[in-house]
């Protein structure tokens, strides 16, 4: 396997089974008087000790049912009481959220022949195939698609119905002796020389998902009891209405600043490595002038209104911008820091990012349109397994749609088993 497959570790094209779990029953349903339901769900537990890595997919997590429209997705991880935990406890590396197909009447974990079809959203990158999903900036981060637009679910092929899985990639920096370069997973405080598929990891990779698998512990300052066990759990809340006709459905993209592109033939295929390094500016050069800025430049396969964007960057992000390809900026996406100890505000940790809601119509983008992303990181400090993405909701023109247009999703060509990778 080369070093750069590695990135199937955080890579959702490569599910390992890891966990498969029913869904928590623990849920709370409310509907207002307009018909906007919300449902609260939470995960199922996830044992943590200081300085230890939890990277857990768990399938078949509660959701919403019927067809419906999604209009919001809010999330955090909070403790067995209930409250809320702050990211210098358990540091949120990444949750993502995805959908898949399981045959009608299935209801065995076990059941070894049973098959999955895996329902992807609309690109580019086939390594991100969620549906949702953030990172640290969860808690201040808006989420919600405005009126007529929504993510329609609950459309499964016939014979299936809709299953969800969730990555939660989070990290217990209690007693560590450093706990920024824990978080950003470098290599010398995991006292790691193989990545978690057995394979050696060499002295080029100095950082990044490889290093922080799940099961392996950061360096603990001496004397720091490791026996302190916490029990977290994701709480998540979808926001959504049932399904119908007036309900301008969108198709989700996410794009990856460390993608590169390869042709074969007439067909462009992504590599979507997730993760970069961003090294630190000589103490020679100016502090204004210490950024990193990477950009990559990628084709959108069809066209349609943009109606929201947002990036995700790590901690040093400065800012992303998505250009359109005359040069118009279509989303500018900037970190929010936090200045406090409480959670949401946590001092040094990007606890938020600001999206970007287009009037409806003022944003076009056109069939094979060429978009660049741009990704700032302050270069004073080096910074290991950063991540720039941007995720953008696209709908077709409000004057095209018409009461029997629906946004179907991809499915992938694999059926797969519950046994093997999801």
């Amino acid at each position: 396997m080369s070093g750069a497959s590695h990135c199937g570790l955080l890579s959702l094209a490569i599910l390992v089974l890891t966990t498969f779990v029913s869904p928590t029953s623990q849920r709370d349903l409310r509907m207002d008087e307009n018909g906007l339901k919300t449902e609260t769900f939470l995960s199922p537990k996830v044992e943590h000790e200081p300085g230890s890595v939890s990277n857990k997919y768990l399938y078949d997590i509660g959701f919403p049912k019927g067809h419906i429209a999604v209009k919001r997705f809010d999330a955090e991880v909070v403790d067995e009481a209930g409250h809320s935990v702050p990211l210098h406890q358990a540091y949120i590396h990444h949750w993502a959220v995805r959908r898949y197909y399981k045959p009608l009447g299935h209801h065995s974990n076990n059941d070894s022949t049973s098959t999955y079809k895996l329902a992807m959203n609309a690109g580019v990158c086939d390594s991100l195939p969620q549906y949702f999903g953030l990172g640290a900036e969860t808690r201040q981060t808006d989420t919600h698609v405005p009126d007529p637009y929504g993510i329609e679910v609950g459309n499964p092929p016939e014979g299936y119905e809709d299953a969800w899985v969730l990555n939660l990639h989070t990290i217990d920096t209690r007693g560590t002796v450093d706990s920024l370069r824990c978080l950003e997973c470098k290599c010398e405080l995991y006292n790691v020389t193989v990545d978690g598929f057995g394979d050696p990891i060499g002295n080029v990779y100095t950082g990044g998902i490889r290093c922080c698998y799940d099961g392996v512990r950061c360096r603990l300052k001496d004397g720091y009891s490791s026996d302190v066990r916490k029990v977290y759990y994701m709480k998540y809340t979808v926001t959504y209405v049932d399904w119908n006709p007036s309900i301008v459905p969108v198709k989700i993209y996410i794009f990856d600043v460390a993608d590169t592109l390869e042709w074969r033939e007439s067909l462009q295929r992504h590599h979507c490595w997730i993760e970069y390094e961003v090294e630190s500016c000589s103490g020679s050069t100016a502090n204004e002038k210490c950024v990193d800025t990477k950009s990559v430049s990628v084709n959108l396969a069809s066209g349609g209104d943009v109606i929201y964007a947002v990036a995700h960057q790590h901690i040093g992000g400065i800012g992303s911008t998505l250009y359109g390809e005359d040069g118009q900026t279509i989303c500018s996406s900037f970190p929010i820091y936090g200045e406090g100890t409480e959670p949401g505000n946590e001092a040094g940790y990007i606890v938020g990012m600001t999206t970007c809601y287009p009037q409806p119509g003022s944003i076009k983008i056109v069939e094979g349109e060429m978009l660049t992303i741009a990704s700032n990181y302050s270069t004073r400090l080096s910074h290991t397994g950063v991540m720039g993405m941007f995720y953008i909701l696209v709908a077709e023109p409000l004057q095209k749609c018409n009461s029997t247009l629906q946004a179907q999703p991809e499915i992938s060509e694999t059926t797969v088993n519950p046994a093997d990778d999801l």
